[in-house]
C-alpha cells in the first residue's frame, strides 16, 4: 500500500499526487508554511489524508517556534470544504491547551502520528462495514479518488471495494475520470492497478450509459463533509452521479470516517465551496484546451442531496435514513 503522508526526521514526506500516474515524486514539508503550500496546490489532497497534513503541520509550526495560533488559523483556512482538516487541527489545539513544560514539542508529534495510524485503522473498519454491500459479479462505480491517496493509507470508498475483494467477490471497477484534476483517471486507476483489481476509466459522462445498461451493481464515493441531515459534499460531479443512480435503480454509497460528520450544520445548504484556479479547467497539464479569455467557473465541490444516498458507511457501521437520527448514533452523540 502507499505512503500517502509519513512523519520522519527530515520532516513531512509526501508521495506528490500532482504527477502520478507518470512519475513517484516525494515532497518533504519542513515548515508549516510549506505545508500549507502541499496542500494547497494539491500536493496532498482527500479529506481525510489532510486531516492529518494539517494534524502534522501544526506539530512542525511547534517544532520551529512559529505563533501557535498563526499556524493552526492558517492551515485550517487552506481549503474550506473538507472538514477533516479543521478537525485535525482543532485536535491538536486542544492537545496543546493542556500540554505545559518540555514535552509539548514530542506530544504534539506522537499525536500527529496517532492520528495517522489511527485513519488507518478507521478505513479497514470502513472497509468491512461496507464491503457487504458491493453486489458480487457486478462493477463498482467510483468517483474521484476516495483510497489510500486520499487518506493515509487503504481509503475510504476504495477501502470497501479492497475489502469487498479481500472477501472473495468478483468484481471490477469503472473509474469515472473527475475532471478537471483527473483524480479518477490518474489516481484511483493507477492504486487499484497496483492491487491488481480490473479497473476500467471512462469518462465522467459515460456513467448514465453503464447504469442504463445494467451493469453497474452499486456507486461508493467518498465525501469532504458530511451534515447532518446527511447531505454530502464530495468532489464536483458526485450530484450526477448521484441522481443518475437514483434514475436507474442502483445504490449510491457514501464511505467516510465520523471526523467527516459535521453534525453542527444542519444542511448540505451551508457548506462553503472552495473555488479552484481556473487554470485546472484551461489546460490539461500544459496543454491549454480552451480559447484565450474565455470565462471559466471550477468549484471543486457539490453537495448530493440526502434523498439520493442509498446509505453512509463509516468506521461505526452504516447509517440509513432518517440520517439526523442514524449519524448521530453512529458518532456517539
Amino acid at each position: 500500500m502507499v505512503e500517502t503522508i509519513l512523519w520522519t526526521d527530515a520532516g513531512v514526506v509526501m508521495i506528490d499526487q500532482r504527477y502520478l500516474p507518470h512519475k513517484q515524486e516525494y515532497v518533504t514539508c519542513r515548515t508549516y508554511l510549506e505545508m500549507v503550500d502541499a496542500i494547497k496546490t494539491m500536493v496532498i489532497r482527500g479529506a481525510p489524508a489532510i486531516g492529518v497534513a494539517g494534524a502534522m503541520g501544526v506539530a512542525l509550526g511547534v517544532q520551529e517556534g512559529a505563533d501557535f495560533d498563526t499556524v493552526c488559523d492558517t492551515l485550517a483556512a487552506t481549503r474550506p470544504t473538507a472538514v477533516n482538516l479543521s478537525w485535525g487541527v482543532e485536535r491538536m489545539r486542544r492537545l496543546r491547551a493542556t500540554l505545559n513544560g518540555h514535552d509539548i514539542l514530542p506530544r504534539m508529534i506522537a499525536e500527529a502520528k496517532l492520528i495517522r495510524e489511527e485513519d488507518i485503522a478507521i478505513c479497514q473498519a470502513i472497509g468491512r462495514h461496507g464491503a457487504d454491500l458491493v453486489v458480487d459479479g457486478k462493477t463498482v462505480l467510483t468517483h474521484c479518488n476516495a483510497g489510500a491517496l486520499a487518506t493515509a493509507g487503504y481509503g475510504t470508498a476504495l477501502g470497501v471495494i479492497r475489502a469487498a475483494v479481500s472477501a472473495g467477490k468478483k468484481i471490477d471497477v469503472f473509474a469515472d475520470e473527475t475532471r478537471p484534476f483527473l483524480q479518477g483517471a490518474r489516481l484511483t486507476a493507477w492504486e487499484l492497478q497496483q492491487d491488481g483489481i480490473p479497473t476500467t476509466v471512462i469518462t465522467d459522462n459515460m456513467a448514465g450509459y453503464f447504469m442504463k445498461k445494467g451493469q453497474i451493481g452499486c456507486v461508493v464515493v467518498g465525501a469532504d463533509r458530511i451534515a447532518a441531515n446527511g447531505d454530502v459534499a464530495n468532489k464536483i460531479g458526485t450530484y450526477s452521479v448521484a441522481v443518475l443512480a437514483k434514475e436507474n435503480g442502483v445504490p449510491f454509497y457514501v464511505a467516510a470516517p465520523v471526523s467527516t460528520f459535521d453534525l453542527n450544520m444542519a444542511s448540505g445548504d451551508k457548506i462553503e465551496i472552495e473555488q479552484r484556479p481556473h487554470r485546472e479547467v484551461t489546460h490539461v497539464f500544459d496543454a491549454h484546451i480552451t480559447p484565450v479569455d474565455i470565462g471559466i467557473q471550477n468549484p471543486a465541490f457539490d453537495v448530493t442531496p440526502n434523498r439520493y444516498v442509498t446509505a453512509i458507511i463509516c468506521e461505526n457501521g452504516v447509517a440509513r435514513a432518517p440520517y439526523e437520527t442514524s449519524l448521530r448514533a453512529l458518532a456517539g452523540c
